[in-house]
């Protein structure tokens, strides 16, 4: 007879509540994804845009916290992968289709499947790339615009229409433009800034939490304009970003080929290498 081997299943170990910060943040951020949707559904379209900031926001602080309280883990970022894509992939997409795309039919279905598959392959480009060993100058820049940014991108031309209600911004052919190029931006290989390892010098400090009261204080006040004001900085960091990149490469590129000529040519006194 044949004995069956028993799998043995890891029991999931107590855990703080410290430690489960994150990923409840992360499920938070889920959630408001989520009910975007749902206020899409019912034509509150100011309010299902304001669930996805709220979402971008949570999946702002997560990872840091979780890096923070040493709480990082292969489940967390697999489970941040997945509220990404529903809040930043599913959900604007399903908006920007109820409130302006379903207007051109079968095109403006294609054009929000479109931005969706994007953002899929982003994030399964990013979950391959964590734990690979990239160079230095390279920690500081994402590949592509992040799935957060890209949602926001997207969302401008709403932003836009909430603010000074023209119906320019409202056109399908507008956002379906935006569309393709946000969408287009999140495969692709341009580098931006991902502030990671973004270090304020201590004489900053306090004209930054200046800078954050402020911004919080637009936010309530005019939040519509201040996410438009928001989005064009990100947009005009982008050219800024891929200079920064190719200058450090350059730069990390002069500095190994002297390596390797100094290795070839040898210590002072001694034949160079053959």
């Amino acid at each position: 007879m044949q004995h069956r081997r028993r799998i043995r299943v890891k029991p999931i170990t107590s855990l703080s509540l410290n430690r489960l910060i994150p990923n409840i943040l992360t499920l938070l951020a889920l959630c408001a994804g989520m009910t975007a949707i749902r206020l899409a559904l019912t034509g509150k379209y100011q309010s299902a845009a304001a669930a996805i900031i709220i979402a971008g926001v949570l999946d702002g602080i997560d990872g840091r916290i979780a890096r923070l309280l040493k709480s990082t883990s292969p489940f967390g970022a697999q489970l941040d992968s997945l509220s990404d894509f529903v809040s930043f992939g599913v959900a604007p997409a399903m908006l920007l289709y109820l409130w302006t795309m379903a207007q051109l039919q079968s095109l403006g279905w294609a054009l929000v499947l479109l931005f969706g598959v994007c953002c899929a392959l982003r994030l399964a480009r990013f979950n391959t790339q964590i734990g690979a060993e990239l160079p230095p100058y390279a920690y500081n820049f994402f590949t592509g615009v992040p799935a957060p940014a890209g949602a926001g991108l997207v969302m401008i031309p709403m932003f836009a229409s909430f603010e000074f209600e023209f119906a320019f911004f409202r056109s399908p052919y507008v956002n379906g433009i935006v569309l393709a190029a946000v969408a287009a931006l999140m495969v692709s290989r341009v580098p931006t800034f991902s502030f990671k390892r973004f270090r304020v010098p201590g004489e900053w400090v306090l004209p930054m939490l200046l800078v954050i009261g402020a911004l919080a204080a637009f936010l309530t006040t005019e939040p519509w304009g201040t996410l438009l004001a928001v989005g064009a900085l990100y947009v005009g960091s982008i050219p800024l970003s891929i200079r920064s990149y190719r200058r450090l490469r350059e730069a990390a590129e002069e500095l190994r080929a002297g390596l390797r000529s100094d290795e070839v040519q040898g210590p002072p006194g001694e034949p160079a290498a053959r």
